[in-house]
């Protein structure tokens, strides 16, 4: 059982991103070769040649992308300072933690931080993804690589898993406030006349098929946050970062601002609901390209709200899910919530915690 006064590692997980241009193609392998993405057929023969092939094809338009954005990922800088707050706000409340940063695809990698609280002499574990919404894309596989880290290398200490929040009071606050801060910048524009377009990182439809509540949770997500806000603004909610030839959740971000602009909408305030830090998908996607292509079809202002990063009321609601985990038993019902409020849809099978 965890406690509160016992030593206890917090592991942020988080996608990572490379650190130079250098890395950006070891980067991509790492992310084709992760097995909870590329499963089909025959995979274990063909994912690493498919990787190796993939990430040499797609590294120099990503580096490009990357040059524009500062020559390299801001997300591991941006994820320490989310870290630093969040193990200041711990000893604030006396509770002795040490809090690791676990990327999926880039250093600091899940293997070598397995590794430093094996030796560190910790008591306890919680985990928590940075990903508020549950997908198997991306909590379960930062999941399925931390228990293959932990039985290669022997670590057997007592781990508890966050395994989602999408309706956190803490990062609802956090978001709306983000929001209303985002719309001063529309000066001298009625809130009726901006529109609202949350955009979240598009998953295949075939994981939603499969039982994966991640849209699900971002509906949830983007219910509360307008029943909070009480905007006179319309709002949409779409996707984006799609690859490969599958069909994924629409309608798309760029599809989205070409209907909204084709109609005569002249102010957007994009906000990326699923992404709590910054990254290339709302730097250079959203604010570069997806820009770029709003203001050349007719969009008069096109503004994008900042992710969360160290929003004090999102790491408030990073404390309150460690203090939740030390101290109370409950696992997540979120899932379950959300399926029988929503039973024309597939019940959630994937969440790590969800027992139906």
């Amino acid at each position: 059982m965890l406690t509160a006064n016992k030593k206890t590692a917090v592991v942020l997980f988080q996608l990572g991103g490379p650190d130079s241009l250098e890395a950006v193609e070891p980067f991509l392998f790492n992310l084709f070769m992760d097995p909870d993405l590329t499963d089909f057929p025959l995979a274990f023969l063909l994912r690493k040649p498919l990787a190796k092939l993939i990430s040499g094809r797609r590294s120099p338009k990503v580096q490009n992308n990357y040059k524009l954005i500062g020559a390299k990922s801001p997300i591991l800088e941006l994820t320490r300072l989310q870290a630093s707050a969040l193990n200041a706000c711990l000893v604030q409340q006396g509770i002795q933690a040490r809090v690791f940063i676990a990327m999926r695809y880039w250093h600091p990698m899940i293997n070598g931080v397995v590794s430093e609280i094996k030796v560190g002499g910790f008591d306890q574990i919680i985990l928590i993804p940075l990903y508020p919404q549950f997908s198997q894309a991306t909590t379960g596989s930062s999941v399925d690589e931390w228990n293959r880290q932990t039985k290669k290398q022997g670590l057997n200490i007592p781990t508890r898993l966050v395994c989602c929040y999408p309706n956190h009071p803490k990062l609802l606050e956090a978001l709306v406030e983000n929001i209303n801060k985002s719309l001063t910048r529309f000066s001298n524009t009625s809130s009726a006349n901006i529109d609202l377009v949350f955009s979240a990182h598009g998953i295949p439809i075939s994981y939603i098929q499969k039982g994966d509540p991640y849209q699900l949770h971002i509906e949830e997500t983007v219910r509360q946050v307008m029943e909070r806000g009480k905007w006179k603004s319309s709002h949409i909610l779409c996707f984006q970062s799609k690859i490969g030839p599958m069909r994924w959740l629409k309608p798309s971000l760029i599809e989205t601002v070409e209907q909204l602009a084709r109609e005569g909408h002249k102010h957007l305030l994009i906000i990326p609901i699923t992404f709590v830090t910054d990254h290339i998908e709302t730097l250079h996607e959203i604010n570069i390209d997806v820009r770029r292509y709003a203001m050349t079809h007719g969009v008069r202002q096109f503004e994008l709200m900042p992710a969360l990063n160290d929003h004090p009321k999102f790491i408030e609601c990073l404390t309150d899910m460690v203090i939740q985990k030390l101290t109370h038993t409950v696992e997540c019902t979120t899932c379950e919530t959300l399926w029988r409020e929503n039973t024309e849809r597939s019940r959630p099978k994937k969440c790590p915690q969800y027992k139906p």
